[in-house]
Formats: C-alpha cells, structure tokens, sequence
C-alpha cells in the first residue's frame, strides 16, 4: 500500500521513513521548490561577471581547490566531478537502501542551501517514484567528504550514465530515460558537488539499521519471556522497586515489559526450587535496557544527520554569503553507527547465553531438549551456530571510528570511516536477527516440557503462531529449515 511524503521543513521521523516501500511517492511541497529556485537565482547572479574563487563553483576539487575553471568549463566540470567519482566496488547496496539515500538526498538540498536547480531535484523525485533505483556499490566512501563514491553512483543517472534497476529489471540508465522521455539533466556550478558531497550514503544504512534494529529490541524482549518461562524462572527481579533505585530509562521500561509479558503465567506463579537464575535471565531488564537507551541516543543523532544540509559550501542567500566548511564529515554518523553495532551485539550475545541454558539439561529439562539424547543430538548445534555468529559480532564490533587515512594529497587529512561503520552494522543487525531466532526456536521447544501448565495470554499468542510454523522437534531432522523459519517467523509476524 502506498504513502505519500511531502517534503518540506517537517522534520522526517523514524516512522515516516520505515513506511517506505516500493509504492511510497514523494513530493516537493511548494515552499521546498521556492528555496531552491531562489538560492540557485542566488547563486547564478553571484557568479556571473565576478572574478573570485568559489571553492567547487568555479574551482577545482580538493587539493585542486586553487584551479580555476572558466565559465565555460563549468558543466562540464560538475558531470567530470560525478563520473570520475563513480569509484565504488563491493557488493550491491540493497534497493530498500537506495531507496532511503534518494529520499534524504532531495530532503538535504530542499532547504536552499545548496544551490542545485530545481529540474535536477525533480528527477530525483521521480526516480524515487517511479522505483528507478541506481546501481550504488558498499565500498569507496571514506565518510569525510560525505560518501562521494557511493552519492556519484547514485547520481550518475542524472546525466545519462550508469546503471539502473528500473523496477526491478537492471538497465542502462540511458535505456530507462529513452524509455521514460526524461532528458539528460545539464548540470550547473556546484551541483555535481551538492549532489555527491553530503552523508546520504551512511545515513540511509543507518536508518535501515535504526528501522530492524528497532523491531528486535522489542522481539529481544518477548523472545527472552518465552525462555525464562522456559528456563522456569523466578520473578523476583523484575519487581519496579529493584529498578526505580537505578532508574535508567530503558532498564525501568523493560522491567515492565517483562512484567506485563509475564503476567497471568501459570509458569511463573508457581513455587521454585531455586533462588536466583543466571545473569542471562536475572539481569533481562539491565542488559537489554541499556541497549534500548543506546537505541535512543542513536535514533536521535541520526534524525538530526538526515533533516540538515551535509554538503559543501553552504549557500546563504539571505545573508549574501557562500562559505566552504565541513558538514559532509561523518563524524557523528561514524561514532553512532559504532555504538549501535556494540549494543546490539549484546543483545545478541546475552541471548545465546540464554540459548546455552536452555539445553544444558537444567531445571528438569532433558539435555538439549530433545528425548533419547545421544541417539539424538537436539538443540546442540543451533547453538554452536548462534555461539559462531555472536563471535563474528564482536570482531564487526571493532570501531570504525577510531580509523583515518588521508586523502587528496593531505587536503583531507581526517576522514570518519562512518561509511564503513554504517555497512558493518548492518551485517550486525542481520546477525543479531539470526541469533533471536535461534533462541525463539529453542525456548518454544523448551516450553512445551513445562506443559500442560500455561504461559500468559500473549505469550500463549506467539506459541501458537510459531507452532503453525515450526513444530515440535521429536527426533533429529534438519534444523537449517527449521531455523530459516524462525527467521522468516521474526521478519513477518508482529511482535505485539
């Protein structure tokens, strides 16, 4: 089902952005195309006849900043800057990510501050509306100058070149604009600049990441009620009082998720034989609340990043200035992307301890939760698995941040490496999905030796959807298809 998005001077939220989808339309609102119309008027009338440098407006780039280009020289300038810039390798960027780099691309130079026409703004919008996606390549943006290969990729289309998926089909960009009558957009000073310098690249990974990375704290949460229910745990220590004595935000919220997602449980009412559980279920509230508040603190510098002006030199119309500066560096973006990749690594890594317990042949569970065990090896390797990828997170969690190589002889001598951040992190996430779902299938499985007692309402809910996809594991059979399951079980059911 489709949506529509006006851009304006709203702020974007989190929400707006995690309803894109293959049918969501973009519009420039009226105000959005009076700023830009006026700053390029601006712009056009301030170079015309005037000997002085503009640093990407009548210059060279980079170390080359000194060279001045003559009038002109200066379209052709802008379309060598895209084409020679169009340096990325890797693999493919996904096309939900392409997706987001158009829309925070049009939303950065909609403010009137970066001097582009408005003819090259609308193309982007109807190639965000008519799903003619850019062949863009995860490798070459050192997040200083913004994402320069990965933006040039992106743009490239725009003066005939490159490659597309036109809904899906990959096409020469030059087959699609026959195709669709769309004219090759002559670029004018400063726009290659405007379009390629700018944090779009980081930030839309990081906004896909922020987007799943936000369904799975919450799965975090039910999946971890599931197995203390399970695991047969004892209460006690998601009791408010413990938490309101620390009082950290996501540590007292899902304290009382637990509550709430245990409440009316036949389990968890009954008496227990022990006193305290491992860390892994005790501690619930603390481990996955301080990822929650790092969440949090993420989501909003991200927010930020995506609703500000990121390329260079920023045009003031109304302050007849252009001033060259930094905001293309992906400091910010760099530093968060890192935290993110860290928090949600422990969830993972709390939550295959949780996997651990649950086969370790504790609380009158049989040893990996199968019947005939050594006959049978059960739950055994599915956490071997989880054990492998919560291993792999902690090396993707080394920072990128803490990395600079500088570039263009010097002149970029500190670059934020966000760009390489942002796509580890999304490997992360992907891990941290694999890892729940591992749990999800062994808790459910633990579960059903505590019947015919019963869990609470919402629990019960999950159990029985997860039944109607994965059944009860008698007898060793081939776990992958059933783990796949589980998988496709978090993507697509709500975890509410």
């Amino acid at each position: 089902m489709g949506n529509k998005i006006i851009i304006d001077n709203d702020f974007l939220s989190l929400e707006t952005l995690a309803s894109v989808n293959e049918h969501t339309v973009l519009e420039l609102s009226e105000e959005a195309k009076k700023r830009i119309q006026h700053c390029r008027n601006y712009l056009d009338q301030k170079v015309a006849g005037n000997d002085e440098l503009y640093y990407g407006i009548n210059t060279g780039f980079g170390y080359l900043q000194n060279v001045r280009i003559d009038g002109h020289q200066l379209e052709e300038l802008q379309a060598n800057l895209i084409m020679s810039h169009a340096c990325g390798l890797g693999d493919e960027v996904p096309s939900e990510i392409v997706k987001l780099m158009l829309l925070l691309k049009v939303k950065s130079l909609s403010y009137g501050h970066s001097g582009v026409q408005l003819a090259t703004v609308a193309r982007l919008v109807a190639m965000f509306n008519e799903n003619v996606l850019p062949v863009v390549y995860t490798q070459g943006s050192l997040g200083a100058s913004g994402d320069l290969a990965p933006l040039s990729h992106l743009c490239l289309p725009l003066i005939g070149m490159g490659e597309v998926y036109d809904n899906g089909v990959r096409k020469k960009s030059e087959t699609v604009m026959a195709e669709k009558g769309w004219a090759v957009i002559h670029l004018k000073s400063k726009e290659g600049l405007a379009l390629i310098n700018g944090t779009q690249f980081m930030s839309a990974y990081g906004i896909y990441n922020l987007i799943r990375a936000e369904k799975l704290l919450h799965w975090s949460n039910v999946i971890a009620a599931i197995s203390f229910e399970g695991f047969d745990g004892v209460v006690f220590p998601f009791n408010a009082h413990i938490h309101e004595v620390r009082s950290h935000v996501g540590q007292v919220a899902v304290a009382a998720t637990m509550r709430n997602l245990l409440e009316g449980s036949e389990i968890a009412a009954r008496k227990k034989s022990q006193v305290q559980d491992p860390y892994s279920f005790r501690c619930i509230p603390q481990v996955h609340g301080a990822s929650w508040d790092t969440f949090n603190y993420v989501k909003s510098v991200f927010l930020k990043e995506i609703n500000a002006v990121t390329d260079n030199p920023n045009v003031f119309p109304e302050h007849d200035l252009i001033l060259s500066g930094g905001n293309f560096h992906g400091q910010p973006i760099a530093l968060t992307a890192d935290f993110l990749c860290i928090a949600l690594s422990e969830i993972a890594s709390i939550s295959e301890r949780r996997t651990y317990q649950l086969i370790s042949g504790l609380r009158g569970l049989p040893p990996f939760l199968v019947k005939d065990a050594g006959l049978n090896s059960g739950f055994m390797i599915p956490q071997y698995t989880a054990a492998g990828i919560v291993s792999e997170n902690k090396q993707l969690c080394t920072p990128s941040s803490v990395d600079s190589i500088p570039s263009s002889i010097n002149q970029e001598d500190h670059v934020s490496m966000g760009a390489n951040g942002a796509v580890k992190c999304k490997r992360v996430v992907d891990n941290v999905e694999r890892v729940l779902a591992i749990e999800l299938f062994t808790a459910v499985q633990a579960i059903e030796f505590r019947r015919p007692l019963k869990s609470s309402e919402p629990l019960e809910k999950i159990i029985v959807a997860y039944r109607e996809l994965i059944s009860f594991n008698h007898k060793d059979r081939i776990l992958h298809d059933d783990m796949i399951q589980s998988i496709s079980f978090l993507k697509n059911h709500p975890f509410n």
